[in-house]
């Protein structure tokens, strides 16, 4: 049995690397485009800067007075170029065609088989093809069969997917009196061999029946990868007339009350006990364990065990939540306390200020940065979470809708969900960072 495990983890391990090794060339080029941008970016800055002047002189690169910060210009290039190359992959009308990535073939095109009978004999017939997009329906144009054993073939073959032929069907010949192909557009090819022809890939199966897939080009298929176009126009769709009986307003709504009331409850018990472990060490050995073990246990691993516990109603999903948020905020509450500066707490007490004192004067100020850090970290965890947990059981709720759509295969809604989680997770991210920079002035200051 071991060694079979084993082998497995070889296999998916090699399967992995090879994936990885494939993918490196689209990362270099991705890396190159940003690099490209960086130095044109700084081309203009530099045309357009005074040669002279306090900045010109400037050499810290570092420090609390120039520390590094987003580049607005870089963050926007950023942004524009992911949906280009989106509209690229996807032949979106959004860009010009000459911005367009080869697409797959869709037209007419031809290729010549040659038979060998079981004598040696030798014929070539000729296929037509009739490659064409989803959703139409074009009829085969009738040929000529030719006057030799092989006839003359005609199919259709819609674009991104493969069909066999059956050249043996209107011939003379056939694979059961010994007769098969050996020669593609003059190419000789023996089964499970291919060719390529210039508009598909012919190969020869196990069976001896020839399977043509015609070019794919580079764009995806919108049932991969659906146009930015066909994104927004779900977006409005749903935003206007909802998605099974449910409006958009209504799905975000039920996540983000979930999110809330999870993580304000793991808040609320998770601060104070942060405070008590960070101040007291019965209650740090008390607790320090449970918080350890369970840090590190993922909240979909608990989900199994809430829905037996709590059901699957809003009350066992609030409590996933909770749970997700409460060992975050522990620990970061924890972590804010013992990394308060203890010249500090020293200076307070020799002014004469009571314990009370310093845990509100001091402890509490100093500790607010690595709360609201984890404040940050315990919401991207709950709203993952909550989308998660709603791919299990929920009637309403932005991951609901994402495995409703899933179903059917209406890939642009669930693109569309995946834009809406990112988008609202990050203003919840800066939400928090601008209410840390209100509540917290003095963070980053000795």
């Amino acid at each position: 049995m071991m060694p079979m495990v084993i082998g497995d983890l070889a296999n998916a391990t090699v399967d992995v690397i090879i994936s990885v090794l494939w993918s490196l060339p689209y990362l270099a080029v991705y890396i190159g485009l940003i690099l490209g941008f960086m130095f044109l970016w700084n081309l203009i800055k530099k045309g357009l800067t005074p040669k002279s002047g306090y900045n010109s002189l400037k050499t810290v690169t570092f420090g609390d007075e120039s520390t590094v910060v987003s580049n607005t210009a870089a963050s926007i290039i950023s942004v524009v170029l992911i949906f280009v190359l989106w509209g690229a992959f996807t032949g979106s009308s959004l860009l010009p065609r000459f911005m367009h990535m080869p697409g797959a073939f869709n037209g007419t095109g031809s290729f010549t088989y040659t038979v060998e009978d079981a004598n040696g004999i030798r014929d070539d017939a000729e296929v037509s093809v009739v490659v064409h997009g989803a959703g139409e329906k074009p009829s085969a144009e009738a040929v000529d069969g030719g006057e030799g054993v092989a006839k003359n073939d005609t199919m259709v073959v819609q674009a991104y997917r493969s069909k066999l032929l059956l050249w043996d069907k209107n011939d003379e010949v056939n694979r059961k009196g010994g007769a098969k192909i050996v020669a593609i557009n003059g190419e000789a090819v023996s089964t499970g061999g291919e060719v390529f022809t210039n508009f598909a890939r012919v190969a020869v199966t196990d069976k001896g029946t020839l399977n043509v897939e015609p070019n794919t080009g580079w764009q995806m298929e919108s049932i991969w990868l659906p146009a930015p176009e066909q994104v927004w126009r779900q977006l409005v769709t749903i935003a206007t007339d909802g998605y099974q009986n449910v409006t958009l307003a209504e799905h975000l709504g039920f996540s983000l009350w979930r999110v809330v009331v999870g993580f304000l409850l793991g808040a609320i018990v998770g601060i104070p006990l942060g405070y008590a472990m960070g101040l007291s060490d019965w209650f740090r050995g008390w607790f320090d364990p449970i918080v350890e073990f369970m840090r590190p246990v993922p909240p979909l691993a608990l989900i199994p065990l809430v829905i037996i516990w709590f059901g699957i109603g809003e009350t066992g999903k609030v409590i996933l939540l909770f749970l997700a948020a409460l060992w975050i905020m522990a620990i970061a509450a924890r972590s804010g306390v013992s990394g308060v500066n203890i010249t500090k707490i020293h200076a307070a007490y020799s002014l004469g200020a009571s314990k009370w004192q310093i845990l509100r004067r001091v402890i509490v100020p100093n500790s607010l940065p690595e709360i609201f850090t984890g404040a940050r970290v315990a919401m991207g965890v709950c709203w993952g979470t909550v989308v998660a947990a709603e791919l299990v059981a929920a009637e309403k709720g932005i991951g609901k809708m994402i495995v409703a759509a899933s179903k059917f295969q209406a890939t642009d809604i669930v693109i569309m969900g995946i834009i809406l989680i990112g988008i609202v997770g990050f203003a919840i991210d800066v939400g928090i960072r601008q209410l840390e920079k209100w509540l917290v002035p003095w963070k980053g200051r000795s």
